[in-house]
């Protein structure tokens, strides 16, 4: 068996460099297990762009166990399509790095941080600005954004936190009663680092999308974080979905979900400024 085994991991690895392969790549940062890479996807010849375009950062789910930065290529690509320059982050893992969330926060605050520093390489506008995630990448995305300024210290006062968040089957709940306590150093962190826990007053504008059959990111987390962020006066719009389960988004499991909750996330940016409002058809 485990030669079999062997043998699969190479394909997937020639599956992500090809899903990978319109994306230019980037070493945002180096870390004692290695360096982590930016895929950055730029909008294609024949978009009308701007010269600071919007950007969107995308982390990943696996709750910081398995290496799944493709996961958010076909979003990626839809936002590039639409005049916004759009990046899938790698960060830490225990299976390829042996790190916890800590370390996967750690990195996604850097990205955002190298990624507004460069912002003229990359021609985008470091103040619209929006993060992405999923499951334990949602959870990243909130922990640049939840802590204030004093929390998130940078040693030359670039800011992690985005201008709006869009975050799918988010992780919310990091207390013992979670069940992912035991991922963190200790139960003091996980209940630090818990989202529920952090919420605040101006705060920038979330859209949470989430399937009612979730059973491993209870909707009802989702409905509460929702409610606690409206008691505080921030804009929070929570969309759920019926009959769908915990990876109901993702393109390669249902492309009705993806193309409704990407559609949603299009809408959300547009009506904040942070993405160009789409061309209309042409009248026939």
């Amino acid at each position: 068996m485990s030669s079999i085994l062997q043998k699969v991991a190479p394909i997937g690895e020639a599956r992500d460099r090809e899903m990978l392969k319109d994306a230019s790549s980037h070493n945002y940062r180096t870390t004692p297990q290695g360096e982590l890479t930016a895929y950055v996807f730029s909008p294609p010849e024949g978009v009308d762009t701007p010269r600071s375009r919007p950007v969107i950062i995308f982390f990943h789910g696996g709750f910081w166990e398995s290496p799944m930065v493709t996961q958010f290529v076909p979003h990626c690509l839809h936002f590039a399509s639409r005049g916004a320059v759009a990046i899938a982050a790698e960060t830490r893992t225990s299976s390829k790095h042996g790190t916890g969330p800590v370390e996967a926060m750690e990195d996604a605050r850097e990205v955002v941080r190298w990624v507004r520093r460069n912002a003229s390489l990359l021609s985008i506008d470091p103040d619209r600005l929006t993060i992405g995630g999923a499951a334990g990448g949602a959870w990243q995305a909130l922990l640049c954004t939840l802590p204030k300024d004093k929390e998130m210290p940078s040693e030359d006062g670039v800011s992690c936190r985005p201008q709006a968040l869009a975050l799918f089957s988010s992780l919310l709940n990091t207390t013992p009663k979670s069940g992912l306590a035991a991922k963190f150093p200790d139960v003091r962190t996980a209940k630090r680092l818990s989202p529920t826990a952090l919420v605040r007053r101006k705060l920038p504008p979330m859209i949470l999308f989430h399937g009612k059959n979730d059973r491993i990111t209870p909707v009802d987390e989702a409905r509460k974080f929702a409610r606690r962020l409206h008691w505080r006066g921030n804009k929070c719009e929570l969309v759920d979905y019926e009959r769908a389960e915990h990876s109901f988004f993702n393109f390669n499991v249902s492309s009705m979900h993806f193309e409704l909750t990407i559609g949603a996330m299009d809408r959300f940016l547009t009506e904040r400024g942070l993405l160009q409002p789409a061309a209309e058809s042409p009248v026939e």
